[in-house]
């Protein structure tokens, strides 16, 4: 089934993905990346981000040892922009000025554990502060969208290795939460549910793109995933932001997260990269009925350890496409353990 070429639509965003399974047969003498180093010791006093270290922007951590949250030293966003370069109203040329606020995360004091090495009581300590900071940000009245998002690993241009994430307050709805905004109002309007609730109720059915099931949330492979390993993590309740959550659905959201983060790192044996993060609703003072909270993995990895997707030629300027199927993705990742491969547990 789906065995030859063919598109897929995303409903979230209105856009198309390429299918192409007969791809994989075809040999790589493409680039080879290195294998990524998985010995790290526990503190390193030359990380800017481990307890008690001095950062790059000169302040200084404490001596933390859980989560820790700070300013980001280099903050591509700054709270107090005011907008001096002025507004160009021309149609060919325009530009206005973007509050925001840049926020990081470090998940422990441990510099060698990632999310699927900490124990459940440490992730449901980052989701805690994930949930702290949202709503922080969220109440800031020049913050309108939160955006909770991890980069892991050298592949995804992770600039430093010690575990942690970011959080962005931006003034303005970002690009891909504005196009999930319109598809999933336009979805309510028509049929008078919610887009995100009515595909899981099929997914559940079908089966056949689940990767791990609790009692609480679902992790699969969307239908029309972009990247290889691509997964979406979905509520079985309707939320909207991660303020919505109790203590009961971040312990079982944090359960999810470690069995689907160790079968990625089962996957090829290494700490498997990706950029993750959530999709909330915006923060504009709006109901927003139509939204259902929800995370992407986009994870690069295509063949094997060493051989990631790239993203060029058709794909930039066409269609972007996918060598494998989301189907065959999900089997791969169902027949992994969930006993990590480091860490044995």
């Amino acid at each position: 089934m789906f065995n030859e070429p063919h598109r897929r639509l995303n409903p979230l965003t209105g856009e198309y993905v390429l299918v192409s399974p007969h791809r994989t047969q075809r040999p790589w003498q493409g680039k080879v990346e290195a294998a990524p180093q998985d010995q790290r010791p526990a503190y390193d006093p030359t990380c800017y981000l481990c307890p008690g270290n001095s950062r790059a922007g000169g302040y200084k951590n404490p001596v933390y040892g859980n989560t820790f949250a700070f300013d980001n030293d280099f903050a591509a966003l700054l709270p107090d922009n005011s907008g001096s370069t002025g507004l160009m109203p021309d149609a060919l040329f325009q530009l206005e000025p973007e509050k925001g606020l840049c926020r990081v995360v470090c998940f422990s004091p441990r510099h060698d554990l990632s999310l699927p090495e900490l124990s459940l009581a440490e992730i449901e300590a980052v989701l805690r502060t994930w949930t702290d900071e949202t709503r922080s940000l969220s109440a800031n009245p020049d913050i309108r969208y939160v955006q909770v998002f991890e980069n892991k690993g050298e592949m995804m241009g992770c600039s430093n290795p010690h575990p942690h994430s970011q959080i962005w307050g931006t003034e303005h709805l970002p690009n891909e939460p504005a196009k999930e905004l319109l598809k999933q109002r336009e979805y309510l309007q028509r049929y008078a549910r919610c887009l995100l609730e009515d595909y899981l109720i099929a997914e559940l059915q079908r089966k056949e793109r689940l990767v791990v099931v609790n009692d609480g949330w679902v992790a699969l492979v969307p239908f029309w995933a972009l990247w290889p390993f691509e997964t979406m993590v979905l509520p079985m309740k309707p939320f909207r932001t991660l303020l919505d959550l109790t203590d009961a659905d971040r312990a079982s959201l944090a359960d999810l997260l470690k069995r689907l983060t160790t079968r990625y790192d089962n996957l090829f044996g290494i700490s498997f990269p990706y950029s993750m993060g959530f999709h909330q609703a915006p923060f504009d003072e709006e109901p927003h009925p139509e939204w259902t909270l929800h995370m992407h993995f986009y994870p690069p990895l295509l063949r094997s350890a060493t051989v990631k997707k790239f993203m060029v030629g058709y794909e930039m300027l066409g269609t972007p496409g996918r060598d494998i199927t989301p189907e065959s993705a999900a089997e791969r990742l169902r027949e992994m353990s969930e006993v990590h491969y480091r860490t044995g547990k």
